[in-house]
């Protein structure tokens, strides 16, 4: 059967959405190398290298592992391995609410910080909360609902001033976007995927770990299989996966990191920058920005629907050949995303908007 290629079928869309996001037709063709198994001699170079070049593009010298799988499993990982008992969770959005759950889930006294979504985590929200009891804090830097950027190092500061638990980041949306510092972000765990920022398919995920983790994990009973970091070092260590992973996505990666690395990763960054702006811009003809102001996302831009009747509007945008994000949770009706990530440039950007604006017009 024919593939069918008109303007409004998904195969033609051109994705400007928040996850999976916009992959190259290169890094595509990346995954068609041939099948290696994961034992081999071949693979352990593939790994070595993809690690390495990982560290370079984020600079760190932590380690850093990998396995198949979405990175909710690596926010699982990430308490089980770091807390056996209580633990702070601070959300201002969906996955932050998410997480929160997980610890829950995983039988963990949580105490819990709510700040309203559209606003930033901020010091001051944490006043007093961060007692001795508190084995770890966990929060989402750049979080995808709401299109909020916290900042990481004054929320960190803030935590180390109260008392010195584990810190964990989910960074899902942020990582190779937006530069986290990470040589002066003191996060023992941050956490991240390969469907939004680094423009690969899904499939892949990754944590950022410190020795101080590392350490306390050794302590801890029922750490699991897949989410023992123990194991997943031992393993890493020797350039292998704890189990099987998706190779072909691996080759994709290991493309990627090379494409980035010509880029240079503050340009990149400067680039989702530019591309934020413009969609800011745009949004200031309309019904404006949701999140406060000061704490936007490079990555993410989360807009006001006002009397924009959404679902008209995006039906007719897709049979145009593109496609952006409906709102998320609790503001899921008031809100719609554009993804502005990964592969994506000022251009596309641009073009996206003049659509945009065109079907605005159409819908009035």
């Amino acid at each position: 059967m024919p593939v069918m290629t008109s303007r409004g079928n998904p195969l033609s869309r051109k994705l400007f959405t928040v996850g999976p996001v916009h992959v190259e037709d290169e890094v595509l063709q990346a995954m068609t190398r041939p099948m290696i198994t994961h034992r081999s001699k071949e693979y352990k170079a593939l790994h070595g290298s993809v690690i390495e070049k990982l560290k370079k593009i984020l600079d760190t010298d932590k380690d850093i592992f990998l396995v198949g799988g979405s990175a909710s499993v690596l926010l699982e990982g990430a308490v089980r391995n770091g807390v056996r008992k209580n633990v702070l969770g601070m959300t201002n959005g969906s996955f932050g609410d998410r997480w929160i759950e997980i610890s829950k889930l995983n039988g963990k006294n949580v105490k819990e910080i709510h700040v309203p979504w559209g606003k930033a985590i901020k010091p001051e929200d944490m006043e007093g909360m961060v007692d001795s009891s508190i084995e770890a804090v966990h929060f989402v830097n750049n979080e995808s609902s709401t299109g909020v950027l916290s900042r990481t190092d004054e929320i960190i500061s803030e935590v180390k001033r109260q008392n010195d638990p584990l810190i964990f980041v989910d960074g899902v949306t942020s990582v190779a976007g937006t530069d986290l510092k990470l040589r002066k972000n003191e996060a023992d765990a941050l956490i991240f995927g390969s469907q939004k920022a680094l423009a690969l398919p899904p499939g892949l995920a990754f944590i950022i770990v410190s020795e101080r983790l590392m350490k306390k994990a050794k302590d801890i009973p029922d750490r699991g299989f897949y989410t023992d970091l123990i194991k997943l070092k031992k393993n890493n260590d020797e350039n292998y996966t704890l189990t099987t992973p998706p190779v072909s996505l691996i080759y994709a990666l290991e493309f990627q990191l090379d494409r980035m690395i010509a880029e240079g990763m503050q340009a990149r960054y400067r680039k989702h920058r530019e591309m934020a702006d413009l969609v800011r811009r745009w949004a200031s003809k309309y019904s404006g920005m949701f999140p406060e102001e000061g704490y936007m996302s490079d990555t993410i831009g989360v807009l006001n629907r006002g009397p924009l009747d959404f679902d008209k509007f995006h039906g007719m945008l897709k049979s145009k050949g593109y496609e952006i994000s409906n709102g998320y949770g609790d503001v899921k009706q008031r809100t719609f995303r554009i993804g502005h990530m990964g592969d994506l440039t000022p251009l596309k950007i641009k073009e996206l908007l003049k659509v945009m604006d065109e079907t605005m017009e159409e819908c009035k």
